[in-house]
């Protein structure tokens, strides 16, 4: 399994993950092949830390150059920073059940 790992920075008076243009994101994102799921975290002021996770490294990579104009379209307009990819890499332990 692979994961990508990004900072992201919303304005923090409504929850992106309410919005219409954040679900129809997931929709898109969810129907990659080798997608295993999303873990979004709220660290405050409308930061957020997303874990997404792949079956593949190719997976992965197919699916960061696929998403590329559904982020642009759907969730740049709503950042009020851009966002930090904080890194990609094997997932080297799950516990999640």
């Amino acid at each position: 399994m692979y994961a990508v790992v990004r900072e992201t920075s919303y304005s923090p008076d409504k929850p992106i993950y309410e919005g219409q243009q954040f679900q129809q994101f997931q929709q898109e994102h969810s129907r990659l092949r080798g997608y295993q799921g999303t873990i979004v975290v709220e660290i405050g002021s409308g930061r957020f830390i997303t874990l997404t996770l792949w079956q593949t490294l190719e997976d992965m990579t197919a699916a960061r150059e696929a998403m590329g104009p559904v982020v642009e379209r759907l969730l740049n307009p709503l950042m009020i920073t851009p966002a930090k990819l904080l890194g990609t890499g094997a997932v080297v332990v799950n516990d999640i059940t």
